[in-house]
This record gives C-alpha cells, structure tokens and sequence, in this order.
C-alpha cells in the first residue's frame, strides 16, 4: 500500500457489495467513493474472492469483471493478503473476539497493516479495532 499522510482504509466485502448490488447503502458507498481516493484503500485478496463467488452465484459476472477493472486495474485499491506466518493469528482472533473466519481475515488483515477496518457489519464493534462506515469517513 501507498503511504500518505491520509488514513487508510481496509474495506469490508460488504462495504463493496452495498455499492454493487445496488443495496439500502449504496448511496452511501458512493458518496464515500466519491470523496475518498482508491490510493487510500484496500481490500482483502479474501474479500474480492468472496465478491467473486457471489456474483457468480449471481449469475453476473459483469459486475465481478467490472469491480476488478474500476478498482484494482484501473483504480488503485490495493489488494491486502496475509502470509501463513500473519494467518495463524485467525484462529486466536476468532475464539478472542468471537468472529467468523471471514471477520477475523479481516482484522487480522487491518491489525497487521495498521488500517481503518471499514465494515457494516457490527461484530466488529465488540473488538479494540472496532470500525467506521463510509459515512464516518473522511
């Protein structure tokens, strides 16, 4: 990831879907995208798998093709992985703070590389990361 002196946010797979999928905060997300530059965040190579298989679920893989040209191609999102040595910490982080395997990538991911873990999913809250939503970003 690029350092600035801006924040960096990691965000959430459903942050991305909101937007996609045209949800209740879309607008939200766009306005969000609108004002925050891609240098400024990431996503999980977990998380754009994730949008991959539900689009394809979907039966629209338009809109996974698309995601990836606007963000990581074209955009400049960087796509955040973990190695073995950082993945093992999932396991603790799941009994620890009661997470699913997919929230604790997730905050392993933004604990590892110092971001603001952006997320609507409110799991998170019961963390010390804790998490803001597009609408609290700035």
């Amino acid at each position: 990831m690029a350092l600035t002196d801006n924040p960096m946010y990691l965000v959430d797979t459903n942050v991305w879907l909101e937007r996609l999928l045209g949800q209740e905060k879309s607008e939200e997300v766009g306005d969000f995208l609108s004002r925050i530059s891609t240098d400024q965040m990431g996503i999980t190579d977990f998380s754009l798998h994730s949008i991959g298989v539900i689009t394809s679920r979907l039966k629209r893989p338009d809109i996974f093709t698309a995601f990836l040209s606007d963000t990581c191609i074209e955009g400049a999102v960087s796509v955040i992985s973990l190695a073995p040595e950082q993945m093992h910490k999932i396991a603790q982080v799941m009994i620890q703070h009661h997470l699913d395997f997919d929230d604790a990538y997730q905050y392993v991911a933004a604990e590892e590389y110092h971001l603001i873990l952006m997320s609507y999913d409110t799991d998170f809250d019961r963390t010390p990361i804790k998490r803001t939503t597009p609408d609290q970003a700035r």
